[in-house]
């Protein structure tokens, strides 16, 4: 296996970003090309337009990100989920990282137990640290400058992992029995250890470490107080505060105002009702009735119920 961990045939990513020596990163990528053979088997991608690259998921055997001598490349969550769909199913990435050994007020650098834990959240497993060592002069001016950070605790950090043998949002069926194979005399065979944790025999019941609790201990005196049949008994219709029954009124509301409809008296939109047909409107109820005294009650038939 060749430097970086690339072998010839293999298809490689190479992720920059605006600290990385343009020099640096042409030897890089002259060095790359060597091992992996012609037929264009390297890409180079900047870090901040990774995402806009429109590269295929399960792309790259290999990808080096931020492994450009001098490169102070910071991964953000969305370019290790990146990284992570171009990655093929087995497939290896090396990264570099400046970070911090306490977490500090500056949240763009990450800390070296942070970054590990990103590179997994992303789909990554396998996490490990190859390599941990200090910035140099070059380095340090460069966080910087890019990451203004002005810390004296920076260390950068070499680390790979690998995207599982399964793409991303793949399935499988799972075979599962859920039925128990009978035994010798044709039924569902039973552990005999969960067949005695589950059984309470005699002798169990005279043992003294065993303690069972008496039934009417957990019932106090409340529980055992007869409730009042009022109290049982839902509310009616009324008591709601409803001046309609319900649809299936039980509490006798409907037949209330059922008896209350027949023996409410029309009111008169005229009051000259009592004199006569000759004083009655087209619409009056009483129409072709005697007169009446005023307030004597009159009993009309269901479909004359309307008001005059």
């Amino acid at each position: 296996m060749g430097e970086y961990g690339v072998t010839s045939g293999q298809r490689v990513a190479i992720i920059w970003d605006s600290s990385s020596p343009v020099e640096a990163l042409k030897d890089l990528v002259d060095k790359i090309q060597a091992l992996v053979g012609a037929d264009n088997r390297v890409a180079v991608e900047n870090v901040n337009q990774l995402s806009q690259s429109a590269h295929r998921e399960s792309s790259f055997d290999v990808i080096l990100s931020g492994v450009v001598p001098g490169s102070t490349a910071q991964h953000s969550a969305e370019v290790l989920a990146e990284i992570a769909r171009i990655l093929k199913p087995g497939g290896r990435v090396l990264l570099k990282e400046p970070v911090v050994t306490e977490s500090g007020n500056n949240s763009r650098i990450k800390t070296a137990a942070k970054l590990p834990t990103a590179l997994t959240l992303s789909g990554l497993v396998e996490v490990k640290e190859l390599q941990k060592e200090a910035l140099t002069p070059e380095e340090v001016q460069s966080v910087r400058d890019h990451l203004s950070y002005q810390g004296n605790d920076l260390l950068i950090v070499q680390i790979e992992g690998r995207k599982p043998n399964f793409e991303v949002g793949s399935s499988s069926q799972l075979k599962l029995s859920f039925t128990k194979k009978p035994g010798p005399s044709g039924k569902p065979s039973v552990d005999p250890a969960t067949a005695k944790l589950w059984t309470l025999s005699a002798n169990d019941m005279n043992d003294e470490e065993m303690d069972l609790l008496d039934s009417d201990e957990l019932l106090d005196s409340e529980d055992l107080k007869k409730p009042d049949p009022s109290s049982l008994r839902a509310p009616s219709c009324k008591e709601m505060g409803k001046k309609k029954a319900c649809k299936n009124c039980t509490c006798g509301l409907a037949e209330e105002l059922e008896q209350e409809k027949k023996n409410s008296q029309p009111k008169s939109a005229c009051g000259n009702c009592y004199l006569g047909d000759a004083f009655r409107c087209a619409s009056c109820p009483y129409l072709g009735m005697p007169a009446f005294k005023p307030g004597e009650k009159i009993l009309l038939k269901e479909n004359q119920l309307h008001d005059a």
